[in-house]
């Protein structure tokens, strides 16, 4: 599980290079969070979730709350979200989720990426049930039994832990993710998350190789250039 995760770690260290476009899709995922469930983090948690990762890519704080206030101040657009999946260059498996104010011109849009790459795009449920939904919660450390414990003893159904090069790496549903965190953190209070976030893990891998490399990663540029495109899950191992 560990090696598709870094795989798509990987990936979208390559695909979320240009800070722009890093801080509009943080500003329009906060803003619908706080349109949705309020503009207060304490009582809103997946802005809470949201803006604590926002943070620690270095998004300016100024970004963060102007996309608050103008959730608060009931402006701007009515976003929506939309999800795509198919299969990609070399018969990869490929999820895009988006937030979208026009379904229309968002699925023309992706659908150009997958066509003009060699790739299909398919209905809903097509490559979905390969990938695992999953919360991970990566830190320093080399007493996994301990985390598992401390996991146990608040009830968390947790998927997997690894324990590679001294870090630990939590894997739980999607919906623990907030349980999770807080049983590690009464574990240990000082810990310090290398990665803390809800993404989606493909339970196998496809190998990309030979020509479909360029491909692929024209791919992965093409939907990188969406604005539409928030963030792009496969299970592609580039050889």
């Amino acid at each position: 599980m560990g090696r598709s995760f870094e795989n798509r770690k990987a990936s979208m260290a390559k695909t979320q290079g240009a800070k722009v476009r890093v801080y509009s899709r943080y500003g329009k995922e906060i803003y619908v969070s706080a349109k949705n469930g309020g503009g207060d983090p304490d009582s809103n948690i997946s802005l809470k979730r949201l803006i604590e990762k926002a943070k620690k890519d270095q998004v300016p704080t100024h970004v963060i709350d102007r996309a608050i206030e103008k959730a608060v101040g009931g402006g701007g657009e009515n976003y929506e979200t939309a999800r795509y999946e198919g299969f990609g260059p070399g018969g990869c498996m490929v999820i895009v989720d988006c937030l979208t104010d026009n379904n229309k011109r968002t699925y023309t849009e992706v659908r150009n990426c997958f066509v003009k790459n060699h790739a299909k795009i398919g209905s809903t449920g097509t490559v979905a049930h390969m990938f695992d939904h999953l919360a991970i919660l990566r830190y320093a450390g080399e007493d996994e039994d301990a985390a598992y414990e401390a996991l146990l003893e608040s009830d968390v159904d947790v998927t997997d832990i690894e324990n590679e090069d001294g870090k630990i790496t939590v894997f739980a549903p999607h919906t623990e993710f907030f349980k999770a965190k807080t049983a590690l953190l009464e574990m240990d209070s000082s810990l310090e998350f290398e990665v803390e976030e809800i993404t989606f893990v493909a339970q196998t891998e496809t190998e990309v190789s030979g020509e479909d490399v360029a491909v692929f990663e024209k791919f992965e540029a093409m939907l990188d250039d969406c604005d539409d495109v928030q963030n792009v899950y496969h299970n592609a191992v580039i050889s």
